[in-house]
């Protein structure tokens, strides 16, 4: 069924504590100003009708509704009237087991439609919320799939890929955002890498010393920002084109056709429920290595067509990382000594000179490369990364996912490959691998410490920040920004890991470039990551792959990896289709 364009509103509110009835008097107020503008499909923040941070269940006992409820009625009754569909953020309760959740219900002009409970609570909820149970969603309407996720959800790709795969049109995303200039690079990476629409609505204000972001928007497939609200109450309003969504696509690339989830099992897998040092040492087969501080390089340049010169390249800024910057492991683009010309004619093998002589380049600067190649094995050519340390050739990861170029002359690798070494564990990538979140997650729960991701991407991977208003305190930055969002930071952040992003230039049309080292907390102000521009040169970070602490637990995020412990992989099969 064809559906024709239509107006989205994403509406930013500060709900005021103890005082519901006011805050549903001024959200009637501000859905009504949307409708009558036309806007078909309106979103109000997380817990809208009371305000968020709540001490216990005997607190919010007061403010707390079944759904349906009285106010889902009032909600319904504007929908009602203005044929428009209405996603409501409160805190529910089941009347069947007085069980509280933090809620977003979708409300069209039959009424309650449906609600998401918020599967991945923050640190708040514990205090008087279940995590919910409902699974994660998508509503048929006359504007397309609807899937909802609160806050704190979009920081697992999980979700929103389980909503993808469900063939959603439009993620409404409910927040209470804080501790970043917003919009949130989480919201616009969720958007892109699942090819559809995201309109997020946030609070903004002040409550209980908690300052929240603002920022609310609405994100189209390719993670543009169509229209954006920076502090106070306002209305983001945008068009929705359901055919954009429905292409499915990730940089050109028709990524939904090209996953893999054959591979994809050990998602379902809790890994780091456990003390990761005895879940990785169990029955003493590859425990996690000691890990420790080092420094790491990323490297930029073009690559040509001719193998030699590419060498030259490789020698000359390994030695440069190595002899001026005392690095110990140099990443280097996809493709990085064979070049992207001719790749079945350039491939190399493990016997090959050019391989030869990178391996004695490794034991003689006692270094760690990574650098892209195309690689032959029989009658068989792939896209793969050649893993070189001081002991030589230590191995080599070939492409799992392949881009359509790829697919003309590359075969599908097969396994996911981690290395041990004295920097850390280490897991490797393409960077077309890196535009699916289940590549990056599945190294993760693998246990690495690092993820070298060589790529040849040309753009639309980062976007600029013009600067917030909003006070956020020191040091979350709050000015202009031209790499605010940078997709392969938000990977590093969503697994804490460092991720080494090394991105070939373009030379004949000015694009790809932006390589960068990420670290493992997104929200860690300053930064603890080194980025590139558009130039040839080498980029070296202070990284710490130890458990840091004396005692059996690891206290490094790296090794603690909490955003992954707090997975909910009992949601997750549909994500083996």
């Amino acid at each position: 069924m064809s559906i024709a364009p239509y107006l989205a509103a994403a509406i930013q509110f500060e709900p005021l504590m103890f005082a519901k009835e006011a805050n549903l008097r001024q959200l009637l107020i501000l859905v009504e100003q949307a409708a009558q503008k036309g806007a078909r499909l309106i979103t109000t923040p997380e817990m809208a009708t009371t305000g968020y941070c709540w001490f216990d269940r005997q607190e919010i006992a007061p403010m707390v509704e079944t759904v349906p409820g009285e106010s889902t009625a009032r909600f319904a009754e504007l929908a009602q009237r203005y044929q428009c569909y209405i996603v409501l953020g409160m805190p529910e309760v089941d009347p069947t087991t007085s069980l509280y959740y933090n809620s977003a219900v979708l409300i069209g002009p039959e009424g309650v439609i449906g609600c998401h409970r918020k599967s991945h609570p923050y640190i708040s909820e514990p205090k008087w919320a279940a995590a919910g149970d409902v699974g994660h969603q998508v509503f048929d309407t006359p504007l397309g799939r609807i899937g909802m996720l609160v806050c704190m959800d979009i920081h697992f790709p999980e979700t929103a890929r389980l909503l993808a795969l469900d063939g959603v049109d439009v993620i409404c995303h409910i927040s209470n955002w804080l501790a970043e200039r917003t919009p949130a690079p989480y919201w616009i990476s969720r958007a892109m890498e699942n090819g559809c629409y995201l309109l997020e609505s946030n609070r903004w204000g002040l409550e209980r010393g908690v300052q929240f972001s603002g920022g609310s928007c609405i994100i189209e497939p390719d993670g543009n920002i169509a229209a954006v609200v920076d502090d106070g109450d306002g209305i983001a309003y945008a068009g929705i084109d359901i055919n954009r969504s429905r292409q499915r696509q990730v940089l050109g690339e028709p990524v939904f056709y090209q996953r893999r989830p054959d591979h994809y099992h050990l998602l379902l897998s809790d890994s780091f429920l456990w003390n990761p040092q005895d879940f990785f040492g169990l029955y003493g087969h590859q425990p996690l290595p000691p890990g420790k501080q080092s420094r790491i390089t990323v490297a930029q340049f073009s690559p040509v067509e001719h193998v030699e010169d590419n060498l030259a390249a490789i020698t000359a800024m390994t030695k440069e990382a190595v002899l001026e910057q005392g690095s110990e492991l140099v990443v280097f683009p996809e493709l990085a000594l064979t070049g992207r010309c001719d790749n079945a004619a350039h491939a190399q093998t493990l016997e090959s000179p050019a391989v030869q002589t990178l391996a004695r380049l490794a034991m003689q600067l006692r270094v760690y490369l990574v650098v892209g190649m195309a690689e032959k094995q029989q009658d068989k050519n792939y896209n793969a990364q050649m893993l070189f340390g001081p002991e030589g050739i230590i191995g080599s990861y070939r492409q799992i996912h392949l881009s359509q170029e790829n697919q003309k002359w590359a075969s599908a690798g097969e396994h996911w490959k981690v290395f041990d070494t004295a920097v850390g564990r280490i897991g490797l990538l393409s960077g077309h691998d890196a535009l699916f979140p289940e590549s990056a997650r599945i190294l993760a729960l693998m246990g690495c410490d690092i993820i070298t991701c060589s790529a040849a991407l040309s753009t639309g991977f980062t976007a600029a920040h013009a600067g917030s208003s909003v006070t956020q305190n020191f040091p979350i930055p709050t000015g202009a920004d031209p790499l605010h969002w940078h997709l392969f930071r938000t990977r590093a952040g969503e697994n804490n890991l460092y991720l080494v992003f090394a991105n070939a230039l373009d030379d004949t049309n000015g694009a790809g470039g932006f390589s960068g080292i990420f670290g493992p907390e997104t929200f860690t102000f300053p930064r603890q990551e080194r980025l590139l521009w558009q130039e040839t040169r080498v980029a070296t970070q202070n990284i710490n792959t130890g458990s840091v602490a004396n005692g059996p637990y690891p206290t490094n995020v790296v090794r603690r990896k909490d955003l992954v412990a707090m997975r909910q992989p009992h949601h997750y099969k549909p994500l083996l289709n």
